[in-house]
């Protein structure tokens, strides 16, 4: 496939402590494609396996790295992504060795594979998806990034969820037109996932419901069925997507038969990279979104500030509701204007009314008006609390800065 040099790609990394698998797309493309390890198959899943060669500076990846391993050329480095979350350190070929500098190692061989697409274009956004989304997981990707040169707008990091919302509401609207039904059989469990929209609200706003249903043990067609049966019953439902390895051989007969009526199912492994591409081009501004998801790690208020530019009031929003809560911060400079104070907008995602808080400068220099200059800076410690710290710059000359600060914490219950 032929690519535009000025058009930026996007990846989509599904990162799991067993498999790994890498899509890239580009805005002309109908679809993301996902990166094969056999040239013309769908062997999509990647081993998170690296392995130094025996005696040797040479190190190994994926496919590759077992099939050394197996051979008795190299050592295997096991549990990558589980060791490189905890820092832990690894031992191999006689070395010692920092268990996050491997997983660079591996995160670069890994981006090399789609050379001939990545050619002559650059990076617009990798974005990282996972099962779990937590504090440890924002701060390793946020060190590669660092490690690979990428600026913060570069990257972004969501859990499997998200992804499945990106991805489903990037297809036909035919596939949405009602609820849609995830299963996951990834791991020893299968979990569902149900998407949902209030269709009366501007922008959408869409929840997700979910559910951990253990391992299928005894006939799984059966159990299966009754797992369908329990997370659809009479409600509508226009499609299903059925991902991960437990779904592979020919076992679901009656389950199957049972999901495809009145719905479209769809079968595969590639979901959540896909997905991750989506929600790169789409936090890039890249289309319209009138869609709005709130999860565990989306941000459930906006602040506000009021302002005067060029003589007009306008809003300048310092977070927005709705982004991931680990991620976001903002920052302005402005000119005070009478008292010494600071008004905060605070609206809550379920709730269109704003309220206001103020914050009072206690002990700020006395100065004529339009004499101070603030720098106010926001920043999210939890989905529901935001950090406020305004910082006295002063006005040039004429007014030294008095480095004072003043912090406060706004939170919704």
């Amino acid at each position: 496939m032929e690519t535009s040099r000025e058009e930026g790609v996007y990846f989509g990394l599904d990162i799991s402590n067993r498999n790994t698998l890498i899509s890239y797309y580009q805005l002309h493309m109908e679809e993301p494609e996902t990166i094969s390890t056999v040239m013309g198959s769908e062997a999509y899943q990647i081993p998170t396996l690296l392995a130094k060669r025996k005696g040797m500076g040479q190190w190994f990846f994926g496919n590759e790295a077992k099939h050394r391993i197996q051979s008795g050329e190299a050592e295997a480095v096991e549990d990558l992504y589980e060791n490189a979350l905890s820092g832990k350190r690894i031992f191999v070929d006689g070395g010692d060795y920092d268990s996050r500098e491997l997983f660079m190692i591996f995160i670069r061989k890994l981006l090399s594979m789609p050379g001939n697409f990545y050619a002559g274009s650059h990076l617009a956004k990798l974005t990282i998806c996972v099962s779990e989304l937590n504090l440890a997981v924002v701060e390793l990707f946020t060190m590669v990034a660092n490690r690979l040169g990428l600026s913060s707008q570069q990257l972004l990091v969501i859990d499997y969820r998200e992804s499945f919302y990106y991805y489903v509401l990037s297809q036909e609207p035919s596939i949405f037109l009602h609820d849609v039904m995830l299963y996951d059989y990834t791991g020893k469990n299968l979990l569902h996932c149900r998407l949902k929209r209030d269709m009366y609200q501007r922008p959408q706003v869409v929840t997700l419901e979910q559910g951990n249903h253990g391992s299928l043990i005894e006939n799984r067609d059966r159990a299966f069925d009754e797992i369908i049966t329990k997370t659809i019953g009479d409600e509508y439902v226009s499609a299903a997507y059925l991902i991960g390895d437990g779904f592979d051989d020919d076992w679901m007969k009656v389950s199957l038969q049972h999901l495809c009526q009145g719905r479209r199912v769809f079968l595969g492994k590639n979901l959540y990279s896909k997905g991750a591409c989506y929600a790169g081009a789409i936090k890039d501004g890249s289309r319209d979104w009138p869609f709005i998801y709130i999860g565990d790690n989306e941000l459930k208020l906006t602040l506000s500030l009021k302002v005067s530019d060029q003589n007009e009031m306008k809003f300048l929003t310092l977070v927005n509701a709705g982004d991931n809560w680990y991620e976001s911060r903002g920052e302005c400079e402005v000119i005070l204007e009478g008292s010494p104070e600071i008004e905060i907008w605070v609206q809550r995602l379920d709730n269109r009314q704003s309220r206001v808080e103020v914050l009072e400068l206690t002990d700020l220099p006395k100065r004529e008006s339009r004499m101070t200059r603030l720098r106010i800076s926001a920043k999210a410690t939890s989905d529901k609390q935001i950090l406020i710290e305004i910082k006295d710059l002063g006005f040039g000359e004429l007014a030294p800065a008095s480095n004072k600060t003043w912090s406060h914490t706004v939170t919704i219950i």
